[in-house]
């Protein structure tokens, strides 16, 4: 029997029986226009949009497509809306159990449907990645030849995972996480479409947002949570899911904290204060707080790139690259990932020596311009690149350190105000005991009085 997405027996006993079906399969769209997120794929004269008869006449056919995005983004859903839009013969094959045996039934297939009747096949391949080499090699030539129109999904990188001849020859589309606007909508709409619960259960808001949270952006965790959280209110007699409802269905604890209120202010205090303190330990708590309550991620990022330099500085001169480093892979990957890489920045900080003497030397530096404490730079140190400098005495008698043994010149360099004032008093925590030598000879060596 030929593989097709969704049988003609699974969807008369559907038709029949629609509660025999899981929420997340009977709240599938029926068409583009009920697809939620997504809309930078589905202007008018899309790829999807051709796919499904919309604007695809003229010489040039519908192209193949290559789906990528995270799980519960609307892989499957796409494909499924295009088997119910278009009048082309639609046939579905999962990687994880098809061989080059299959593909090539299929394309046999296609190729017969195509010269018998002059209907177009329209192949969803599903984990595409899964396939070796050789097995997508198998599609070439179908694909090339336009005997199949392919649609291929993938949760991993297409460009690491999908041989380049089929990515040139196919358009990659990326799918993005659902944004909370995106999963508000289809929870309401779950609970209120006659397909759905039918108005069977309502959705307190603090409920709403739990589910939200534990959703991640993954449409399909966030219908099945529900369906199993409104089963149990149900069996309670309740005609609301109650927040504890929900947390003892899905085994969670909705944590408190307020993304906008006081709490995110606090707990991000206490994160940083519990670093800045190396509680390793209260730290992860501080972060794991944040994680789960669905904090973005660059938030914390950024919090933490600030405590290297406020709070370590000198004394661990790694711990502003790997901060750093945290950053730009946590605006890379996301969640659930990005808690990895969040933790590792963590740790590193928390455990590394302090010094804040990067902070309280801008403090203090600061203070004096901001009080008036500033006067005319050195004519020595003025710039000197530009016709009639000399005769302003700008660059004059200016000493040139390399010119030196030791590489240090013995000059004046601060305004004549603050020639005595020293503003970096360095710790000897950790590698910033280095600094600390250096920054005695070099005063010394500069000729500097102590104040």
């Amino acid at each position: 029997m030929e593989p097709d997405l969704f049988t003609a027996a699974a969807e008369e006993r559907q038709e029949k029986d629609p509660t025999g079906s899981p929420l997340a399969v009977r709240m599938r769209p029926r068409t583009l226009d009920e697809v939620v997120g997504q809309q930078h794929l589905l202007k008018p004269g899309s790829p999807l949009r051709r796919l499904v008869g919309e604007g695809a006449g003229g010489p040039a056919g519908p192209s193949s497509v290559i789906l990528w995005g995270p799980p519960g983004t609307g892989k499957t859903t796409l494909a499924y809306v295009v088997s119910k839009a278009t009048n082309k013969r639609f046939v579905e094959l999962s990687a994880i159990t098809a061989g080059v045996k299959e593909v090539r039934a299929v394309i046999d297939g296609a190729r017969r449907a195509i010269g018998g009747f002059g209907k177009e096949t329209v192949l969803f391949l599903d984990e595409i990645h899964r396939f070796s080499k050789a097995q997508q090699d198998s599609l070439l030539p179908a694909v090339e030849n336009r005997w199949v129109t392919l649609i291929a999904a993938t949760t991993e990188n297409p460009y690491f995972s999908v041989i380049s001849p089929l990515l040139s020859r196919s358009l990659l589309l990326t799918l993005e996480p659902l944004i909370d606007d995106d999963l508000r909508g289809l929870l309401r709409r779950a609970l209120t479409d006659e397909r759905g619960l039918d108005g069977a259960v309502g959705l307190p808001e603090d409920t709403e947002n739990h589910l939200l949270r534990i959703a991640g952006g993954d449409a399909r965790r966030a219908l099945t949570a529900l369906e199993a959280a409104a089963g149990a209110a149900l069996d309670k007699g309740e005609t609301e899911i109650a927040l504890t409802t929900l947390e003892e269905t899905v085994d969670r604890a909705a944590v408190k904290y307020d993304r906008d209120g006081d709490q995110h202010y606090d707990v991000a205090s206490a994160l940083i204060k519990s670093i800045r303190g190396s509680d390793v330990d209260a730290a992860l708590h501080y972060l794991a707080r944040m994680v789960e309550a669905g904090e973005d991620p660059r938030f914390i990022a950024r919090r933490l790139m600030i405590s290297a330099s406020e709070d370590i500085g000198l004394a661990d001169p790694n711990a502003l690259p790997i901060a750093v480093a945290a950053a730009q892979a946590v605006a890379m990957i996301g969640f659930p990932e990005a808690a990895l890489t969040l933790s590792h920045a963590t740790i590193a900080l928390a455990l590394a020596p302090k010094s804040n003497s990067a902070t309280t030397a801008i403090g203090a530096a600061m203070e004096d311009v901001r009080g008036g404490l500033a006067g005319p730079v050195p004519p020595h140190l003025r710039d000197g690149h530009y016709q009639g400098a000399a005769k302003l005495g700008h660059a004059q008698g200016y000493v040139y350190p390399h010119d030196l043994p030791e590489g240090i010149a013995a000059q004046q360099y601060a305004p004549d105000a603050l020639q005595e004032r020293e503003y970096y008093t360095p710790t000897r925590h950790g590698a910033e005991a280095r600094y600390a030598d250096a920054v005695e000879w070099t005063r010394k060596h500069l000729g500097r009085k102590r104040p």
